[in-house]
């Protein structure tokens, strides 16, 4: 029987048992810095599968691998999610992970959970069929990455020295290849004037209004900003104000406003930086790209500067012309080659580390981070055998 035909056969068979551990992991509430629970429920199900090695690292992921191949590739899927939000927008107990008219839903079936049951069940398959290539294929279920996309790659290549020829980030993707989307960018402009009395501020100097002419100039940056054919337009815009006074009756001499910046392609740091710096230099303004650092379940503190680069594979690729050959042969058509509007691990695996990634998921990014989130059983079985015969076939 041809292997891809084998691996659909088997995808579709085990169907439940991937829709049953995805609930299981729905069930188990994983924040991020809190997903010890679900990170060690995940090495179970590795090792009830009979993956070669599963092992957790020093930052908290959860690491199977089957296979002692030279050709080294990788499957990714971060186990964190985003809190409820109100319960009243929910139709269905969040922590539910009931499955039901063929969805599973519940918080992180989509974003990513689906992914990791997946990757499980492409794992099984695997074993079932047996690996014959030259390949070691890692699996690995990754932390923090909601508060910090790209942390926990960065922890795996350059701590665990695990780097492998490509990654299949699976974040959802409508069944659809993925293969880039825009960065981004944190950054924070400080503001100091001299304080008054609110009796006479004319013999201050305001904080408030300087960080607000700032503002104004940056709505007017947002608008001019560099386009990308397949990317789109890089944005930024304030998120947060805050501002200090002796008291109330007093002229701010603080101001602080937070920046989000989407990176599109050819814009990196440097440019993203100089022309805030342009904006604020005669407003005394200072620029400041922040740092993320926290202390992950493992007790290790670890962190980065909260730079998430921009990445794009031409659609030429050989690594995603490998997944479209893939996709073709299971699903006997064209699949759509598309980007995410969201930013992924995908930064610190292709864009700082230049590793390429394909992206393949099941659940539509829509779902993401919004209530009533749910995931088509039937997405969660083609995923499975994308992988499979991905990694089999490399």
């Amino acid at each position: 029987m041809v292997l891809s035909k084998r691996v659909l056969d088997l995808s579709k068979k085990y169907e439940s048992y991937t829709a049953e551990n995805l609930s299981q992991l729905i069930k188990t509430k994983s924040l991020s810095t809190k997903e010890e629970d679900v990170v060690r429920l995940i090495k179970d199900m590795m090792l009830d599968v009979g993956f070669d090695e599963v092992r957790i690292d020093g930052l908290g992921n959860v690491i199977g691998r089957i296979g002692n191949g030279k050709r080294i590739i990788a499957i990714d899927g971060h186990v964190d999610t985003v809190d409820m939000g109100n319960l009243d927008n929910w139709e269905f107990d969040p922590l539910g992970g009931e499955i039901k008219d063929g969805f599973v839903q519940g918080r992180g079936s989509v974003d990513q959970k689906g992914g990791v049951a997946s990757f499980i069940t492409a794992g099984r398959i695997i074993k079932e069929i047996g690996l014959s290539n030259d390949t070691t294929i890692y699996f690995t279920g990754s932390v923090i990455e909601e508060d910090c996309d790209g942390l926990c790659w960065k922890y795996l290549i350059e701590e665990e020295n695990i780097r492998p020829e490509c990654v299949i980030v699976t974040e959802p993707t409508n069944l659809n290849i993925y293969r880039g989307h825009r960065g981004r960018m944190e950054m924070a402009v400080t503001f100091h004037g001299v304080s008054s009395h609110g009796s006479a501020p004319e013999r201050g100097k305001n904080a408030i209004y300087m960080a607000s002419k700032a503002a104004l100039e940056i709505e007017k940056l947002n608008e001019n900003l560099y386009v990308d054919e397949f990317l789109g337009k890089g944005t930024i815009t304030v998120t947060e104000i805050k501002s200090e006074s002796p008291s109330l009756c007093a002229v701010s001499d603080y101001c602080r406003i937070h920046l989000d910046r989407r990176l599109t392609w050819t814009e990196d740091k440097e440019l993203a930086v100089k022309q805030i710096e342009e904006i604020v230099k005669e407003l005394n303004g200072t620029v400041e790209v922040l740092n993320f650092k926290e202390t992950s379940f493992t007790g290790l503190q670890y962190g980065m500067e909260k730079y998430y680069p921009t990445w794009k594979l031409e659609e030429d690729h050989p690594v995603i012309q490998k997944g479209v050959g893939a996709f073709k042969e299971l699903f006997d058509k064209e699949p759509k080659v598309d980007k995410w509007t969201f930013s992924t691990n995908g930064i610190a695996i292709n864009g700082m580390h230049g590793i390429p990634v394909i992206g393949f998921g099941p659940g539509n990014e829509v779902l993401a981070h919004a209530p009533n989130e749910k995931v088509p059983v039937s997405d969660l079985s083609a995923a499975s055998a994308f992988y499979a015969l991905f990694a089999m076939s490399y």
